[in-house]
């Protein structure tokens, strides 16, 4: 994969990681840096940052800090801090948080809220 040129710093607090082959359904919550290149059916919070890598998909509401997207998602995200979205990532789903950046070849359908 590809790394992203993100701004955010992503040091040694990767607290997870739901590879490419891995599916999960439910509530998830958790601390620190979770790496998702799986499947995901649910809810995720957190207080910290999301990463849905190119491989990536969530099907569901997703609440946290930061979240960098390259995946796709349906299903909408609130950030507190900023949303950061990367080719070949596949929005359908709201977006919103005081900074939204989105690469030139994404797919999005939704509509986006910042402040």
């Amino acid at each position: 994969m590809k790394q992203k040129q993100s701004n955010i710093k992503l040091n040694d607090n990767v607290s997870g990681l739901i590879q490419n082959g891995c599916e999960f359904k439910g509530k998830l919550s958790f601390e620190g840096v979770l790496r998702l290149g799986g499947t995901f059916e649910g809810e995720i919070f957190t207080n910290d940052i999301l990463i849905v890598e190119d491989t990536g998909f969530v099907s569901g509401n997703i609440t946290a800090d930061v979240v960098i997207i390259s995946g796709r998602i349906v299903g909408d995200v609130l950030a507190k801090n900023k949303i950061e979205i990367y080719k070949p990532a596949m929005i359908k789903g709201n977006l919103s948080a005081p900074s939204i950046s989105m690469e030139e070849g994404v797919v999005f359908d939704g509509s986006t809220r910042m402040g």
